[in-house]
C-alpha cells in the first residue's frame, strides 16, 4: 500500500500543527510519500517581497530565517536541531543569493522561483519531526525528484509522463529504502533548464496529484482544514452536509465553480489511473472526510451540492453569421486568452456568443474583442455583477424533468436567470442570476433537494 498525503499551510503552519501531521504520517500504515505546502502566510510574504524587492529583501531573509529557525528549535531536542541547521544553512544562503541576484531578477521565472522557496523550507521542518518520531525521512524538492513542468511562468502545468520516468529513478529507491519522502508541493521544474515553475496559487494539491499519478499510488490524501466536500458552503447554508462520497466528476466540477477543498486541477492526473482521493482535516485525523473515486455508492439524490461565483460579468457577442462561420466564435476566444482571463462558462445560439468573466477582466476583455473586425462582430453587451451557480449531481442530467424541477425552485425565489450552460461533465447545470439574488438561490436549492423540504 503506497500513500500520498499532502498536507496544506494551515497543517504546517505551527509547532503544534507540525507534531500533528507527523503523528498522522507515522500513524498511516504502509508507505508513505507526503506532498507539502509551504507554512500558512509565507507564499504571501514571498509574492510581496517579489513585488518590491529592493525594498523588502532584508526584512524577507530576516523573518524568513527567523520564523523556521524559532519552529525547528520549539520541537526538536539539541541533536535533532543541530542536524536541521546543517541542512538548513546552506538552503537559507542559497535564498539569499537568490534575493541579491540581479541577473536572476530579470528571468520571467523568477517570481516563480522566490515563491516556491517556502515549500523547500516547510518540507525541511516536518522531515525534521517525523525523523525525531524515530522513522527514517528524506527532505526532497521538486529539482530532486524530477516533477517536470511545461507552460507559463506562475501557471505552469505537469509532464506526466516525463514526471513518471524521473520519479521512478530518483524517489523510489528512498521509498524501497524504508524511508519517508517529504517533497515540495507548489512547483516543478523545467525539463531542460530545471527552473522552477510553479503550479499557480493552491497547485501543492495539484502537484500531489502529479506525484500519486506517477507512482501508480493507491491512494492520494489531501489534508487540509476543512471536513471535506459539503452540500453547500456552510457559512451561506448553516445545515450543509458534508459529502461522505462523490465521484470524480463531481469534485471536479465543484472545485472548479468556488468550493476551495481542492485546487480545480487536482482531479485529473488522479482519474486517468483510477486513484481514489480522500480529503480529510488534519485537525480531526479521526474524521474519514470525503471519498472520491471512480465509483461511489448509488443513492436517489438528484443534487449533492450546489456551489456559486460571484462578482462576473457575462459578455454577449452578437453577430448574424455566428451560426454559419465557426472561426468567429473561435477568433472571440483567441482575442480573450490573450490576457490569459479565466472563463467560467460559455453560451452559445444562432446569433449570440455569450461568455462569464470576473468584473475586474471586463475592462481588458474589451479592449481585445474592439480589435475584431466590424465584418465579424455587430454588438458587444456587458452585464456585470452576476454569480454563476453550479448544481452538482450524478443523476442530474439522466433525471427526467430536473432542470425543470431546479428552475422552478429558482423562480419560487424570485430570481431571474440570466444564463444557462451544461457544466464541463454530465454532472453539473450551469446558469446564471444576479448577485444579489445568489444567496436566496443557494439556500432554496438546498433546502429543496438536499434536505428534502417540499
Amino acid at each position: 500500500m503506497l500513500t500520498v498525503m499532502k498536507f496544506g499551510g494551515t497543517s504546517v503552519g505551527s509547532i503544534e500543527a507540525l507534531e500533528r501531521v507527523a503523528n498522522i504520517v507515522v500513524g498511516t500504515e504502509g508507505n508513505k510519500v507526503v506532498v507539502t505546502s509551504a507554512m500558512s502566510g509565507i507564499t504571501n510574504f514571498l509574492v510581496a517581497c517579489c513585488e518590491d524587492l529592493e525594498n523588502q529583501r532584508e526584512e524577507t531573509i530576516e523573518v524568513f530565517e527567523k520564523k523556521h529557525v524559532c519552529v525547528a528549535k520549539a520541537m526538536l531536542d539539541e541533536k535533532q536541531f543541530a542536524e536541521f541547521m546543517e541542512e538548513f544553512t546552506p538552503r537559507m544562503e542559497a535564498f539569499k543569493a537568490l534575493l541579491y541576484d540581479e541577473k536572476a531578477a530579470k528571468s520571467p521565472y523568477y517570481q516563480d522561483n522566490v515563491t516556491s522557496q517556502g515549500e523547500r523550507f516547510s518540507s525541511l521542518l516536518l522531515c525534521h519531526k517525523i525523523r525525531s518520531l524515530g522513522y527514517k525521512s528524506v527532505a526532497l524538492t521538486s529539482e530532486d525528484c524530477g516533477i517536470i513542468a511545461e507552460g507559463k511562468p506562475l501557471n505552469g502545468n505537469a509532464n506526466l509522463r516525463m514526471t513518471e520516468t524521473q520519479m521512478g529513478i530518483n524517489l523510489m529507491p528512498y521509498i524501497n529504502r524504508g524511508y519517508i519522502p517529504v517533497i515540495t508541493g507548489f512547483y516543478g521544474v523545467t525539463k531542460d533548464d530545471w527552473i522552477p515553475l510553479t503550479f499557480g496559487r493552491g497547485g501543492s494539491d495539484y502537484a500531489a496529484a502529479v506525484v500519486a499519478n506517477a507512482l501508480n499510488a493507491d491512494m492520494l490524501e489531501i489534508w487540509t482544514d476543512v471536513d471535506g466536500f459539503m452540500s453547500a458552503d456552510p457559512r451561506v447554508v448553516p445545515n450543509a452536509v458534508k459529502i461522505d462520497e462523490m465521484s470524480y466528476a463531481e469534485a471536479a466540477e465543484l472545485a472548479y465553480f468556488g468550493a476551495k477543498v481542492l485546487h480545480p486541477r487536482t482531479i485529473e492526473p488522479v482519474r486517468k489511473k483510477h486513484i481514489p482521493l480522500k480529503v480529510r482535516n488534519s485537525f480531526k485525523p479521526k474524521e474519514e472526510g470525503t471519498l472520491i473515486s471512480r465509483f461511489r455508492e448509488y443513492r436517489n439524490e438528484l443534487l449533492r451540492s450546489v456551489a456559486t461565483k460571484t462578482d462576473l460579468s457575462i459578455i454577449s457577442i452578437s453577430s448574424p453569421e455566428i451560426a454559419y462561420r465557426p472561426d468567429i466564435v473561435s477568433k472571440i476566444l483567441n482575442k480573450i486568452s490573450e490576457n490569459d482571463d479565466a472563463i467560467y462558462s460559455i453560451s452559445t445560439s444562432l446569433s449570440t456568443v455569450a461568455f462569464l468573466i470576473h468584473n475586474n477582466d471586463v475592462k481588458n476583455t474589451l479592449i481585445k474583442l474592439n480589435e475584431l473586425d466590424n465584418d465579424d462582430v455587430e454588438k458587444i453587451d456587458v452585464t456585470s455583477d452576476v454569480a454563476l451557480i453550479c448544481c452538482v449531481g450524478d443523476e442530474l442530467m439522466s433525471e427526467t424533468g430536473a432542470c425543470g424541477d431546479i428552475f422552478g425552485a429558482v423562480k419560487a425565489a424570485g430570481a431571474n436567470i440570466n444564463m444557462i450552460s451544461e457544466g464541463a461533465s454530465n454532472v453539473a447545470i450551469n446558469f446564471v442570476v444576479s448577485n444579489g439574488d445568489a444567496l436566496s438561490v443557494i439556500k432554496i436549492l438546498h433546502s429543496k433537494f438536499v434536505e428534502g423540504d417540499s
